[in-house]
């Protein structure tokens, strides 16, 4: 009984390697949206102190005067990269759940009998390296929750191989008591500080408390964990996520927005990536909201949050009828002589894109919900945007501070890096 986590080391960080290998060794950092704060490191600049969510502008200074790269988050590049690394471990194991952007859960019951899982490991590390040049870590044990401390025994031991198996008795056992509660996947802080009152500070203290007490005394969710600590299995594969019950884009503005014109583009974006996400979650839905609001922290500028939902008769996933809903909720909550700091979409209330829904009255709005139409678009729109929607901004104004981000390789034609060029 085996299972695998594949994780992605420094994942965006990694991306911006690939076609730079002059980066090899340098203190790299991504930052967040609009270039606020520190959202990904790597391992050399883990090392310099650079803190996960410091804002940039408090070590800008120090780390570009030792030598550090700054990136932009380039999440289209970054969202390729993980596709094609995931497609790789796709084709080796019948069993897969992708967990997140840069790490997954493989099933490995099936291959167990007829295979070195550590050798198996070492393979499938190398052939990702070696096919995508993203550097990646595996940990190999009986349950998901110790496959993430086998993981951490990797940094811990400082394994070159970057492959850790944990199976018998004895590793485990030594991998519990070198693991601080707090690191236990799913025991957060204020389970922590509970866990510590009642002296139980490593895993192993924890696995060998009684499963029945710690549902009695805590939840369910953590006496799986302790069942799991103890390699039993609670916690599968997962193949089907399960839908999403609201979706929301939203973007703190590089700059302040303070008229409609300038505001109603960008909302109109949002509208438009927020349907994308909900026809690939298959879902329909019958909710439209739209927020504006100022800056919090500008204490010297009038405050203004604005906050409206149009309910739609029918539910739709086209994006033109999103678009009209969020036209009308816009329209109502904007106010003129505000410097408007950040906006968003959410959609809500959603049904499955194979059910109909119909209303016993006449829609004054018929929805135009041209499915085919809309998967056409998709298709065009895949790797880069080709076909905009009249309402939308494009390319004249952006509500992002993105002023290093690196070139989307992968999905432009017009960004290919260039391998030779002659004078």
């Amino acid at each position: 009984m085996a299972l695998a986590l594949v994780d992605c080391e420094s994942f965006y960080a990694s991306c911006e390697r690939i076609f730079r290998p002059d980066l090899k060794n340098i203190p790299i950092v991504v930052l967040s949206n609009n270039d606020g704060c520190v959202i990904a490191r790597s391992t050399e600049a883990k090392k310099m102190g650079i803190g996960m969510g410091v804002p940039w502008f408090k070590v800008k200074k120090d780390f570009l005067a030792m030598g550090g790269q700054v990136f932009s988050s380039n999440f289209t590049f970054y969202g390729d990269m993980s596709a094609r690394v995931m497609n790789i471990l796709e084709g080796f194991v019948p069993e897969i759940e992708i967990y997140s952007i840069d790490e997954a859960f493989l099933g490995l019951d099936s291959l167990e009998e007829h295979y070195n899982l550590y050798d198996f490991g070492c393979h499938m590390r190398g052939l990702v390296r070696q096919w995508t040049g993203v550097p990646v870590r595996i940990g190999i044990a009986p349950t998901k929750t110790l496959t993430k401390i086998a993981l951490n025994e990797i940094k811990r031991l400082n394994i070159p191989t970057k492959v850790h198996q944990i199976s018998t008795r004895q590793e485990i056992r030594e991998a519990l008591i070198n693991t601080p509660v707090h690191e236990v996947w799913g025991v957060g802080r204020r389970l922590t500080e509970h866990l510590n009152k009642a002296k139980i500070t490593n895993a192993l203290q924890l696995a060998e408390v009684d499963p029945q007490h710690i549902k009695r005394k805590f939840n369910i969710v953590l006496e799986r964990t302790v069942r799991e600590l103890r390699g039993q299995r609670c916690l599968n594969i997962e193949d089907n996520i399960s839908a999403k019950k609201q979706i929301v884009v939203s973007r703190s503005f590089g700059a302040r927005v303070t008229d409609l014109k300038t505001l109603r583009p960008i909302v109109s974006n949002f509208a438009v990536r927020a349907t994308e996400k909900l026809r690939h979650e298959k879902q329909k839905c019958s909710q439209v909201s739209v927020f504006v609001r100022t800056s919090p922290f500008s204490d010297q500028k009038p405050q203004h949050r604005g906050y409206k939902t149009i309910e739609l008769f029918t539910p739709t996933n086209d994006t033109r009828d999103i678009l009209i809903a969020a036209k009308k909720a816009l329209f109502p909550i904007f106010r003129s002589g505000y410097d408007y700091a950040k906006a968003g979409i959410l959609l809500s209330r959603f049904t499955n894109e194979t059910t109909k829904q119909y209303s016993l009255f006449k829609d004054p709005n018929e929805p135009k919900e041209n499915s085919k139409f809309m998967e056409y678009i998709d298709q065009l729109n895949t790797h880069e945007t080709q076909i905009y929607f009249a309402s939308q901004n494009t390319k004249s104004w952006s509500p992002m501070k993105q002023n290093m981000t690196s070139p989307k390789y992968t999905t432009s034609w017009y960004e290919l890096p260039i391998a030779n060029q002659t004078q």
